[in-house]
C-alpha cells in the first residue's frame, strides 16, 4: 500500500503557480491550465503528496476554464470544507494526504453521472498517463481508466 503524505522537500521544487495554488489557496486564471484540454487516458495526482484524485475517464468539458471532473477516484482522498471567501459560499477540495487546495466542487455537473462538478486547477495536478501507470505505482487503478476520445 502506498504511502502518501506532505513532503516539505517536495514543496520546495513547486513552480510559483503551483506553490501559489496549493499552499495559499490561490485560483489559476481560467483558461490556462495544463490539464484543461488534455484528452490522454492516465489519472491526475496531488502534485505535492503523489496521492490519485480523478481519472481521466471521469474528465469532461465543462466550459468553467478548469479541467472538471464527475468523481474522484478513491473519495477518502478528498477533503471537502466550506469556503466563504470573496463573498460567495462554496465546498472547497484540498486533498486529504497532501492537504493541497485542489478547487471547489459544484452541484452542477452531468446529472447522470451524479450532478457533481470537481472544477480543479491543474497547478495542484501531475497527470500520469495510463501507460506510466503501473511502473509509478498506480497499477490498481489502471480499471478506473478508459480510452477517452
Amino acid at each position: 500500500m502506498a504511502k502518501y503524505e506532505r513532503r516539505p522537500e517536495v514543496i520546495e521544487t513547486l513552480t510559483p503557480e503551483q506553490y501559489r495554488v496549493t499552499q495559499q489557496d490561490a485560483t489559476e486564471r481560467p483558461g490556462t491550465g495544463e490539464y484543461l484540454d488534455n484528452k490522454e487516458p492516465g489519472i491526475y495526482v496531488d502534485v505535492v503528496s503523489g496521492e490519485p484524485l480523478f481519472a481521466s475517464s471521469d474528465k469532461y468539458e465543462s466550459g468553467c476554464g478548469w479541467p472538471s471532473f464527475t468523481k474522484p477516484i478513491v473519495p477518502a482522498h478528498i477533503n471537502e470544507l466550506r469556503d466563504t471567501s470573496h463573498g460567495m459560499i462554496r465546498t472547497e477540495v484540498r486533498s486529504t494526504h497532501g492537504d493541497s487546495h485542489l478547487g471547489h466542487v459544484f452541484p452542477d455537473g452531468p446529472v447522470d453521472r451524479g450532478g457533481l462538478r470537481y472544477c480543479i486547477n491543474s497547478a495542484s495536478l501531475r497527470f500520469v498517463h495510463r501507460d506510466d501507470m503501473e511502473a509509478e505505482g498506480y497499477g490498481e487503478y489502471l480499471n478506473q481508466v478508459e480510452d477517452v476520445a
